[in-house]
């Protein structure tokens, strides 16, 4: 029997398997009518991907487009046609001249604002197919740059052929693509073999919940205690200036009326409260002022 349940549970994902088989396992462990998550990870990749039950799903955008934090390992002198070692090797190049000094000196191009071309093993669609299954097909299709920015970008280990990088990135930067333009500036090559995800906008690495924890209480069929592994949905939006309704604006916001309400900045994304603070949703300040909702929790 599926229950309702909602609120977001930060999965600290296994390697060797793809993020929706660890949604879906999540998803029946929970016995869940609803669940999403929010940012895939490659099955070789290790870490957070949080996972949106019920009505929290309506407020994924919010993560998807959040900063995230990895430590990556990367094979120098080896390219990949994935850029990660579940591809084949597609080029060998010798390692030669590169030790600390020759990666920090190249780094700095990688940092700021940086464009990047999509890895055709990717989830990102062509005419409705994932480009991932065009590759496995041998087909390669045209990909437009895309900008992305890469607040910090620090080497923490070489060692033999192997390096080590921390970054802290915005949405839609390819970590794989990253090592493997290192490796092409370092003129050997490179491909990652390791990847873990530690943060997702405001959430750390010491909230993760592993999935063995989840299938222990799922087995003695502990919902209560299962339910309390989530966070509340509004966790996800901390910063986002917030406005307090009384009971009858909370009326006509939720039957989608904008409004105009006090002490409401001049634009952007706003959290909707009651006057007890429960939270009540988002809503988006429009040119003439008004509070526009957007996403109501229900």
């Amino acid at each position: 029997m599926k229950r309702k349940v909602n609120g977001i549970l930060l999965l600290d994902k296994p390697a060797g398997i793809t993020s929706n088989a660890a949604l879906q396992t999540v998803k029946r462990l929970f016995a869940a009518n609803k669940a999403g998550h929010t940012g895939s990870l490659d099955p070789i990749a290790t870490g957070m991907l949080p996972i949106c039950f019920g009505e929290a799903t309506k407020f994924s955008q919010f993560l998807l487009e959040a900063d995230k934090h990895y430590i990556v390992t990367g094979k120098l002198g080896e390219t990949t046609k994935s850029a990660d070692s579940e591809g084949d090797i597609i080029e060998r190049r010798e390692v030669k001249n590169v030790n600390t000094q020759t990666i920090e000196k190249i780094l700095p191009g990688f940092r700021g604002k940086i464009s990047q071309l999509p890895p055709m093993y990717s989830a990102l669609k062509h005419k409705g197919q994932p480009l991932y299954k065009l590759a496995r097909q041998g087909i390669e299709v045209e990909r437009e740059l895309r900008e992305v920015t890469m607040h910090m970008l620090r080497l923490l280990e070489l060692k033999d052929d192997f390096v080590k990088f921390e970054m802290h990135c915005s949405k839609g930067t390819y970590v794989r693509t990253v090592v493997a333009d290192i490796g092409d500036v370092l003129g050997c090559g490179a491909h990652v073999i390791e990847l873990r995800r530690l943060v997702v906008g405001p959430y750390k690495a010491e909230q993760m919940v592993t999935l063995a924890q989840v299938q222990e209480l799922a087995e003695k069929s502990d919902y209560k205690a299962l339910d309390q592994l989530l966070l509340p949905i509004e966790s996800m939006l901390v910063g986002m200036p917030e406005v307090t309704l009384n009971a009858d604006m909370a009326y006509y916001m939720h039957q989608g009326n904008p409004l105009l309400i006090p002490n409401t900045p001049d634009s952007g994304w706003v959290k909707i409260k009651s006057k007890d603070g429960k939270f009540l949703g988002v809503g988006e300040v429009m040119s003439d002022g008004k509070v526009s909702p957007k996403r109501m929790y229900r």
